[in-house]
């Protein structure tokens, strides 16, 4: 059975972009006859906040989008990923790093029109060995100042290619160590960082889809890689072009016109759907719709990989449909 997931963070109110990625997950997974299921991203304890999340619950069920069981929320999953944690710790194949984001911006241009950096790995160690017990205490003593500093940890990646088909970008080949660089697992304020918490979560309910904006699409290989060394299943992947405003820039919470509170004031959730139909190749006319009767004729050949423009005048005031 296909079981797909959407996996929001509780930052601010969604928005269309948002709202986007969850219909077309939805679709796909009840398109297949499967399960839904909803995660909330909520490790991020400074940014994220929990009426936030259930606003985005009430939002997913007026747009008619409802979710199988009960929503799994990250933040009380730490000691499940500290045993995967350590699984990695023993391999060896982990190590801390101290550099700023400064730090690796001024090592080199930005490897993506998102700002993105291949990391250079100064923080790497020649030789990586796993080290017992009383070897950490007895070496803890000796740490320079700079040492002692608050450290990320990052997974070592080899040099090698990861391939895989998405269903929407189709085949896709990724060379860890000259796109992505050792990534890093748990940030250095201690909260798990995204590629490490997606995908064990992922694989211990059982998620076989991953529907996720194309800006995402790098995060496959990783995951993918993680999850081997982790011994745990990888889901199938399909990403979808992101929505943008007239500056071709994707649409954020940041604008007030597209969030779904000025939405649910002005339109109906039929409307809304319908709108996102149409962007989504799914509907010639955006004529009003209801999700429910979107899955029969749902297709992944008729999304396109193109950004998808979203006029302010399509949504701002009753013009929009």
């Amino acid at each position: 059975m296909t079981i797909g997931r959407f996996a929001p963070s509780p930052t601010g109110r969604m928005h269309l972009g948002n709202v986007f990625c969850a219909l077309l997950s939805w679709l796909s997974a009840k398109s297949q006859g499967g399960r839904w299921l909803l995660r909330i991203e909520d490790i991020d304890r400074q940014r994220c906040r929990r009426d936030y999340a259930l606003l985005l619950m009430d939002d997913l069920q007026w747009l008619g989008l409802q979710w199988d069981g009960e929503p799994l929320w990250q933040s009380t999953r730490t000691d499940i990923y500290e045993h995967y944690y350590e699984m990695l710790r023993r391999q060896g194949i982990t190590y801390p790093c101290y550099c700023t984001r400064a730090d690796l911006l001024a090592s080199q241009a930005p490897h993506e029109s998102d700002g993105r950096v291949v990391y250079p790995g100064t923080c790497r160690p020649q030789k990586k060995t796993v080290l017992s017990d009383n070897e950490r205490n007895s070496t803890a003593d000796s740490k320079t100042d700079d040492e002692k500093r608050p450290a990320a940890t990052r997974l070592i990646v080899p040099d090698c290619d990861i391939t895989f088909t998405d269903r929407n970008y189709g085949p896709q080949t990724v060379n860890l160590a000259q796109h992505v660089g050792d990534f890093v697992i748990r940030r250095k304020d201690g909260a798990w960082a995204y590629q490490m918490a997606v995908v064990i979560d992922d694989a211990l309910t059982q998620v076989t889809e991953v529907v996720r904006g194309r800006d995402l699409l790098l995060s496959a290989p990783q995951q993918i890689y993680l999850a081997r060394r982790l011994n745990l299943p990888s889901p199938t992947y399909a990403h979808h072009p992101l929505l943008c405003n007239e500056a071709g820039q994707r649409l954020s919470k940041r604008d007030c016109s597209t969030g779904m509170d000025y939405i649910r004031q002005h339109f109906t959730p039929q409307q809304v759907i319908g709108l996102l139909a149409r962007a989504a190749g799914l509907s010639s006319d955006g004529r009003t719709v209801t999700a429910e009767e979107l899955i029969e004729t749902f297709s992944w050949d008729r999304v396109p990989r193109h950004d998808i423009e979203i006029a302010k005048s399509q949504i701002v005031g009753q013009r929009a449909f």
